[in-house]
Parts: C-alpha cells; structure tokens; sequence
C-alpha cells in the first residue's frame, strides 16, 4: 500500500467496519466470491420511496482490502439514488480506497462493487 495516511484509512475501515451486518428484509442482496484467494462480499441494501439507498450492509469474510472496500462502499452509497450506484465503476472503487493496488489485489476491491451490481440486477 502506497501513502500512509491512505493505508491508515484502510486499516481503520478493516478494523472498524461501518455497516457490517445483515439487514432485516433488505430490498434488494447480491453476494459474489473469489473462489481462487476464498474472498466472499454480500452487500444488502435497503430503498426508500425515492429511490435512495436508506440502509447498506455488508458481510463476508476476505482479506483487508475487500473488507475495507466493502466497508467503504456501503458507507459511500448511503443516501445515493440507486440509479447513480449502477453508474460506479472500478475506478470509483480505486479513488475510495485511495491507495496503488498490485493486480492481483485489484480484485479484492472489486468484490464489493461487483456484490453491489448483482444486488442492482434485482431492481
């Protein structure tokens, strides 16, 4: 991980995760694993009458970078309306975790974000 305030940001995120949990009767869930490292990111979400995110959970298991990632997206997605979420990319991901990732790491902070879009295919 590159600069040190971006690796504390995410190391503070892993080890205090913002929504992790499950939602009761959530809205909308899409759960996606890395079969190869064993990462696994379920994202619940729950929307209001406007279209909003109103709640956002995650849980899994995986290594820091997922954790963090997922901990980070469901923190940033609050209150968004949904058709802004289908709009988030990788690159979206990158800026929020803020840190130079290997390839192979790549990956680990994808998992949330592709969690989040099997959620949004239900919608």
């Amino acid at each position: 991980m590159a600069s040190t305030p971006y690796r504390e940001r995410v190391l503070d995120h892993y080890r205090h995760p913002r929504h992790r949990g499950r939602l009761e009767a959530p809205d909308l869930v899409g759960e996606k694993d890395n079969p190869i490292c064993g990462d696994r990111v379920r994202i619940e979400l729950r929307i209001d009458e406007e279209g909003q995110v109103a709640r956002a959970a995650f849980s899994g298991d995986g290594c820091i970078i997922s954790m963090a990632a997922a901990s980070m997206l469901t923190e940033h997605i609050h209150g968004q309306p949904v058709a802004e979420l289908r709009q988030l990319t990788q690159k979206d991901i990158l800026a929020l975790l803020g840190v130079e990732l290997g390839p192979a790491r790549i990956h680990c902070a994808l998992l949330p974000l592709e969690a989040l879009h099997a959620a949004l295919e239900g919608k």
